[in-house]
């Protein structure tokens, strides 16, 4: 888990940050969409899948650190990419004694 530096993280959460304006001020278009519903369906559920196995990864981890996870919640359900780095960060910062 160590392999996760504060450079990358940031460099990671800038290009989230810079996607997801481009992607807020494309806007709708005006033609039909030609992916299926089913395809559409079966890429949510994925999706939604792959978020409940990373909050139970999220949980492990806080677990074995001795730390409270389920702050973590909301902010992961909002925006999950940027709140898993953030948590790695957080899990890896330097415990002063």
């Amino acid at each position: 888990m160590f392999v996760w530096s504060k450079k990358l993280v940031g460099t990671l959460l800038s290009a989230f940050v810079l996607l997801l304006g481009i992607f807020l001020l494309q806007g709708s278009s005006e033609s039909m969409s030609v992916l299926k519903i089913h395809t559409t369906q079966w890429i949510i559920l994925n999706y939604a899948c792959l978020l409940v196995w990373l909050f139970i990864w999220m949980i492990d981890q806080a677990r074995v650190r001795g730390k409270n996870v389920w702050l973590w919640l909301l902010p992961f359900v909002l925006a999950p990419l940027p709140t898993l780095m953030i948590f790695v960060l957080f899990l890896q910062r330097r415990l002063s004694s």
